[in-house]
């Protein structure tokens, strides 16, 4: 193993020490409201960017800025070309800018963006688009792809399909994530009772097969799917417990990643690991922050997906 491989993952586990972790966003969700949640984020290793009395919206943002940091970090201690583990989770925060590129180029102006440097894949080129053809060309030009619509919904299927085969590839030791958040994809999709866009099709078909194609609901979707990512799905039948599915898919992660780090060698599996740890972090601290003005509900609800 190369000296920038094993530097890399020794950076990797330290900034996983960076986390505020199960029982610290469970603190941020008990909080009662949105202030006294953020009062707690300001006096935690996301403090770097979240400050008391920003708004709970900035505030999220803020933590997803400060796990970009540590991302682009750790990118920086690997070898050449190293870092294409970590910019697959990088990526989420990407979507989330093209995401806002979608919907605010009408003029209204769109939130701070997340800043990629150089773990972006297509960023530079749709933040310069005004339109959303213009977004849409610079994706086709990019490895994301053309989404085949301007029609964000939609678009955001294809993107997602992509981001699943990517974390397939990035971390293959790990089949059950990319298979599971393909998954994920197809039963937002049946939730709503909408079809699976063109352009998303061949990204879910080489990640769950095809006899998902048949499935008319979520039970149905579950009895169709290979088991690397049938278990996200495991007792999830209303679309309203949609949200139980994602928290059960950010808890593998982490639970999976975790392991990686305990037990495995500096290298790309470690790598991928300690940004895993980090998203997923993420993740689970903006669900805490939604939380925090439900009260005991809103902590219940935390504790199901934390």
């Amino acid at each position: 193993m190369t000296a920038g491989w094993v530097a890399g993952s020794v950076r990797g586990r330290l900034l996983t020490r960076r986390r505020l972790g199960v029982g610290g966003a469970r603190a941020v969700a008990a909080s009662g409201t949105s202030e006294a949640a953020v009062v707690l984020l300001a006096d935690s290793p996301y403090g770097r960017d979240v400050t008391a009395g920003m708004p709970a919206d900035d505030a999220r943002r803020a933590v997803g800025a400060v796990c970009l940091w540590h991302l682009r970090v750790l990118a920086g201690w690997l070898p050449p070309r190293g870092g294409e583990v970590v910019r697959v989770f990088a990526a989420r925060f990407e979507l989330a800018n093209i995401a806002d590129r979608f919907v605010t180029t009408g003029g209204r102006p769109p939130p701070e963006a997340y800043v990629l440097g150089a773990l972006a894949v297509a960023w530079p080129r749709v933040a310069a688009a005004s339109t959303t053809q213009e977004v849409r060309t610079a994706l086709a030009g990019s490895a994301w792809g053309d989404p085949g619509t301007t029609d964000w919904p939609d678009a955001a299927v294809a993107l997602e399909a992509r981001w699943a085969s990517w974390l397939a590839d990035a971390v293959p030791g790990e089949p059950a994530w990319g298979a599971a958040l393909a998954a994920l994809v197809l039963a937002r999709r049946i939730a709503v009772g909408q079809p699976v866009p063109a352009a998303a099709v061949t990204d879910l078909r080489r990640q769950l097969g095809r006899d998902w194609e048949r499935a008319a609901d979520l039970a149905g979707l579950a009895a169709r799917l290979p088991r690397t990512g049938a278990w996200v799905l495991d007792g999830i039948e209303d679309p309203d417990d949609m949200w139980r599915a994602e928290g059960r898919w950010w808890q593998r992660v982490d639970r999976d990643a975790a392991a990686t780090l305990r037990a495995r060698r500096p290298g790309p599996d470690v790598a991928a690991a300690a940004a895993a740890r980090l998203v997923a972090d993420v993740w689970r601290v903006q669900a805490a922050l939604e939380a925090a003005p439900w009260g005991r509900a809103g902590v219940e609800a935390f504790d199901a997906v934390a």
